[in-house]
């Protein structure tokens, strides 16, 4: 017997004067009951607090939290669907990927990101990577993630003094308090890489920054792997005070940068779920020469131990980075 579908309600989190939501255009057209779908647009400009206002009025049994910029194939919820019909699945997500139509500079940051070297665990946040599995805080992404919304009210939604890393608290909780999370390769979403060279190095100091401070008000031993970066940067910043033969160590980083490289340029394998669901097209793959890559991871572990060390002196608290406004939502239509 086929179980009932789960009531679903879309949240996105916009800029108060933001008039293009890409993600909601794609929303509307997801291959979902009309009467089972809600789609909230919330406006604001703190999006913690806009995705928990969002949530205590959303309707669904499940939340589908996207980015504004997120675009969700039309297939996506029945691909979640056999996924909610276990009881123990709290949460559930897929891959956040590159259109095969971005610039190039695009599909270089999109190899940085996906490469195993550069974001650990973490690169199958941006890559399709192996198959169904039992998972965790390291590869599920904020962007494309489903939660059912009793677990997430339960839990107190997400920490509104983090941004960014407040899904990562929250799932860290949730993993503790004995529910499944389940990554899901083919439940992916499109959604460009950041624009420019400096909003990359942006992004990743800012993801330093944020797991610091996730460090400090939720202290896990998962995170110990993040403190890699921010001692490599300890490392660099020494050097001109260490042994000679403490180059050797700088020599080894190298090889493993090209060998990385190298290495990510054959595409993963990937097991199809077979839930049923019918065939949906190839997750794509980000494309750029070894050339433009290589710098890109240096300048991630820089950046991200650099943004690491920042977060360790921050001001914790709800106004850390902006003032809570008054959110504003926007229910859709599909």
């Amino acid at each position: 017997m086929t179980p009932p579908l789960p009531t679903l309600s879309v949240i996105i989190a916009a800029r108060p004067d933001q008039a293009e939501v890409l993600a909601a255009d794609a929303a509307r057209r997801l291959d979902y009951p009309p009467e089972k779908l809600q789609i909230l647009v919330a406006r604001g400009r703190q999006p913690s607090v806009q995705r928990n206002t969002a949530a205590r009025q959303a309707r669904g049994e499940w939340i589908y939290f996207l980015d504004d910029d997120s675009v969700a194939p039309s297939h996506n919820l029945q691909q979640f669907r056999s996924h909610a019909s276990d009881p123990r699945v709290v949460v559930v997500g897929g891959p956040s990927l590159c259109p095969p139509d971005a610039p190039r500079l695009e599909h270089a940051f999109a190899a940085a990101t996906a490469n195993s070297l550069a974001f650990g665990p973490s690169a199958a946040r941006y890559q399709a990577q192996g198959s169904v599995r039992d998972s965790n805080e390291k590869e599920l992404i904020l962007c494309n993630l489903f939660i059912r919304r009793d677990a997430f009210l339960a839990h107190g939604g997400f920490d509104e003094a983090l941004y960014p890393n407040e899904e990562n608290a929250l799932m860290d909780a949730l993993l503790k308090s004995g529910s499944r999370l389940v990554y899901d390769p083919d439940l992916w979403v499109l959604r460009r890489p950041r624009h420019s060279l400096k909003a990359f190095t942006k992004m990743v100091f800012t993801y330093g920054r944020g797991r610091a401070e996730q460090v400090r008000r939720h202290p896990s031993l998962g995170s110990l792997i993040n403190l890699v970066p921010s001692l490599f940067c300890l490392y660099l910043a020494a050097l001109p005070w260490l042994p000679r033969w403490s180059v050797i160590g700088l020599a080894a980083y190298a090889i493993a940068v090209l060998s990385s490289v190298f290495k990510s340029s054959t595409p993963p394998k990937t097991t199809p779920s077979s839930n049923g669901v019918a065939a949906r097209p190839t997750p794509p793959m980000p494309r750029a020469p070894w050339w433009s890559v290589a710098p890109l991871i240096v300048l991630t572990h820089l950046g991200y131990g650099l943004g690491f060390w920042r977060g360790l002196v921050t001001r914790l608290g709800p106004s850390t980075y902006r003032l809570p406004i008054a959110v504003q939502i926007e229910e859709r239509q599909p």
